[in-house]
């Protein structure tokens, strides 16, 4: 089986769910092709050539793709699908806006966020948020799929020595879809999806002012900063902070939620944590129900003791 993945990358570096979705792909078959579309990433192609079971890059370098765009992305992977069984990407922003185009190019109904692999037409997801996985076969001939990265182990970026070869751009798309501007936030502190310590605010940590508490407590310790959707939606921080079913995936070594109170949707965000500590004055908080450590107490009283504690 040739098995064909998206690289996520930002022209610059190779996001590190590509290794994680490069081990889904080895699972399924021996011949891993690592697709790189972008603009100047040549570097993110090597990067992809060094990575551990992957045979051969496919890099599209062109002007056309700087920001990559899922309309324009989609129509160049659907031109080379015929020499793939199966094509992968990670279940994040970028693959759940891309895949589905290709399926829907190749008349392909993709399965998404797939936290195994049981064969190289059967997989398992979760849905109803993670409180039940569901097996599912495909009987379709290319099989198009999102794999959740902190379901896999992430593939060695070194080790390997993948041939690199140059790919045409695909057919002009016509312009259905163009760039107009971007806003990112810029941090120091460790991305999100893949860090050691994440700490989380919700709801009731109650302001955009006293979210600060959060922050001085994640750079003691190096962590990075999540919130619920409850905390994003009442506009105490950006929505790329946001963890959960409609955020972010996280799966770090340690989960610190304060003033969360454990929705169903937040919990489908961070539950496969390896340690999730608790802060909540309600002892009734579904969070302590998945939490490993919990302490029923006023976070305004916690947080700035634990903080000077750590300086």
């Amino acid at each position: 089986m040739a098995v064909l993945v998206v690289a996520e990358h930002d022209n610059k570096e190779l996001k590190p769910s590509t290794l994680n979705t490069v081990t889904a792909a080895s699972e399924i078959g021996e011949s891993v092709t690592v697709v790189v579309i972008g603009a100047q990433c040549r570097e993110v192609a090597d990067a992809a050539a060094r990575v551990a079971g992957v045979r051969q890059v496919l890099v599209c370098d062109d002007a056309r793709y700087e920001h990559q765009l899922a309309e324009d992305g989609a129509v160049l992977i659907a031109s080379i699908a015929d020499d793939f069984s199966h094509i992968l990407a990670p279940a994040s922003t970028f693959g759940k806006n891309l895949l589905p185009r290709v399926g829907a190019l190749l008349d392909v109904s993709p399965i998404s966020d797939v936290v195994r692999v049981q064969s190289q037409d059967t997989f398992v997801r979760p849905v109803y948020a993670g409180n039940v996985m569901a097996t599912v076969q495909s009987g379709d001939e290319k099989k198009v799929v999102t794999v959740r990265p902190t379901a896999f182990a992430a593939a060695d970026a070194d080790g390997g020595a993948a041939t690199v070869s140059e790919l045409a751009p695909a057919d002009d798309t016509g312009g259905i879809s163009r760039f107009v501007s971007q806003e990112l936030t810029k941090s120091e502190r460790p991305e999100l999806t893949g860090a050691r310590v994440v700490v989380s605010g919700g709801r009731g940590v109650g302001s955009a002012e006293n979210f600060q508490l959060i922050d001085r407590l994640a750079d003691r310790l190096g962590a990075a900063v999540g919130a619920s959707r409850a905390a994003v939606d009442a506009g105490y921080v950006p929505n790329d902070y946001q963890v959960g079913q409609t955020g972010k995936v996280v799966a770090p070594e340690l989960y610190i939620a304060v003033g969360i109170s454990g929705a169903i949707q937040h919990l489908a965000g961070m539950k496969d944590s390896k340690v999730i500590v608790a802060i909540n004055k309600d002892e009734e908080a579904p969070i302590f129900q998945v939490a490993d450590y919990g302490l029923v107490a006023n976070l305004f009283d916690v947080l700035p003791k634990l903080i000077d504690a750590l300086d």
